[in-house]
């Protein structure tokens, strides 16, 4: 693929951990992703909070110069300590509008190691992807393994007939930030068909 047939990105969302987890890896690649965004000028849409891996990016794209656009519902703005350093915060009622937001302002998805909001804001754009409601690329930073076991199902799955092999292909994913934007920047969405045939009703 020649670079002009490369995806370009105004901004990427990035879904991650309120908590740093329990080892310095995964402060060092929130970091690792933050600098890389902001060398490339894409900005980063996330949760807002600054705490935790979200503020571990937020901070490393700001440092290096880049745009941060947090978008936080009302009732989580103690609980994840917004981030009031930002180019923009959104704040907005419910975490469906959250969601909905981050999509609409986002060239691109990356997960990077969290808990159960994270593995849900990412399936979700990655079904979206699958209904064919966007062409954005959806990427898995697995750092230090983190995401080994979430793929293994995701194969399983797979392998039991229950996500098509082109869907599963959608993913990107690399174990450093360079390569995973590189993949990113390199995707092209399938042809969506209907996942049911007439002989599946």
């Amino acid at each position: 693929m020649t670079n002009d047939e490369r995806q370009t990105f105004k901004r990427m969302c990035v879904f991650c951990g309120s908590n740093v987890g329990t080892r310095a890896v995964y402060q060092d690649v929130a970091r690792e992703l933050g600098n890389e965004l902001a060398r490339r000028g894409i900005g980063l849409v996330y949760g807002g909070g600054r705490v935790g891996l979200m503020g571990v990016i937020a901070d490393a794209v700001l440092q290096g110069g880049g745009e941060v656009v947090g978008v936080i519902p009302d009732h989580l703005m103690r609980k994840e300590v917004e981030h009031r350093g930002l180019t923009e915060l959104r704040v907005v009622g419910t975490m469906h509008e959250r969601k909905a937001l981050m999509a609409d302002l986002s060239d691109g998805f990356i997960a990077l190691p969290g808990g159960f909001g994270t593995y849900d804001e990412f399936c979700e754009v990655v079904t979206w992807a699958q209904l064919g409601l966007h062409q954005k690329p959806c990427g898995i930073l697995n750092v230090a393994g983190f995401f080994d076991s979430l793929l293994a199902m995701f194969d399983h799955a797979t392998f039991e007939g229950f996500i098509r092999p082109d869907h599963r292909a959608m993913l990107r994913v690399a174990s450093d930030a360079n390569s995973l934007l590189d993949a990113m920047a390199e995707y092209r969405a399938p042809v969506v068909e209907k996942w049911l045939t007439r002989s599946d009703v």
